[in-house]
């Protein structure tokens, strides 16, 4: 072997020596961060933007892997326990599921009957009527004849909603004179006595079932019996 012969002999092993040291370092810093940071372990984060009072199932979270010591201790690790609940706040997108962001669906008092009609998605609160809300229920009718003024009345006041349902495509019925197509939710009620006659039958023959927003942690005021009912030429 000439000397150039044993030069090359010597670089080669002295690369092969470097690339160990390099990997013997990494593998080093790997172990370290390992020991640093523990093992992985199960969580769920919230696949999409989730409004307020919306109800929770499995397919809305998605399953995540992080190191034990970083996973809170509220962090939510069987989506079993969400299931039939309602989100009691905003879920943002990426969020880390925890125990406090949801609640149990409200639930039926004495007396009370759960009451589910559609709602035109144009003449309701869209998109801003959640479960355990408060709204008035209005409804409007045509005059018989055509001297006959046109009503509105108000139904029910301080309705509790237990439900919000999808955007749905319903054909227009009953007596109302228009026909075909429109948006509506299923919006589902806790009423008490009377009232459930009178929103069903709303349903059925109103032009309009509206709904009026009360605001959180108020009751709106019950009108008497004589303001329940409104018509224009009654309004001087």
């Amino acid at each position: 072997m000439n000397s150039r012969q044993r030069r090359g002999v010597i670089l080669l092993i002295l690369s092969v020596l470097c690339a160990l040291g390099a990997l013997g370092g990494v593998l080093a810093v790997i172990g370290d961060v390992n020991s640093k940071v523990g093992p992985e372990v199960v969580a769920y984060r919230v696949k999409n933007d989730i409004n307020p009072y919306t109800p929770l199932d499995a397919a809305k979270f998605e399953e995540v892997r992080i190191p034990e010591r970083w996973r809170p201790a509220t962090a939510v690790t069987d989506l079993g326990t969400v299931q039939g609940k309602i989100a009691v706040t905003a879920l943002r997108k990426g969020s880390l599921l925890q125990a406090g962001m949801y609640a149990d669906r409200p639930k039926l008092q004495a007396g009370e009957q759960e009451v589910a009609i559609m709602i035109d998605a144009s003449t309701g609160v869209a998109g801003k009527i959640h479960s355990g809300d408060k709204v008035n229920i209005i409804a409007t009718y045509k005059g018989k004849r055509d001297t006959d003024p046109d009503t509105a009345v108000t139904l029910v006041s301080n309705a509790r909603v237990i439900d919000v349902g999808r955007l749905t495509p319903v054909e227009k019925s009953g007596d109302r004179k228009t026909t075909g197509t429109i948006e509506a939710v299923p919006i589902t009620f806790a009423l008490a006595g009377k009232d459930v006659q009178r929103v069903a039958h709303a349903e059925s023959f109103a032009e309009h079932v509206r709904l009026a927003l009360v605001p959180p942690g108020t009751d709106a005021p019950v009108p008497a019996p004589n303001d329940r009912w409104y018509t224009l030429n009654g309004d001087k």
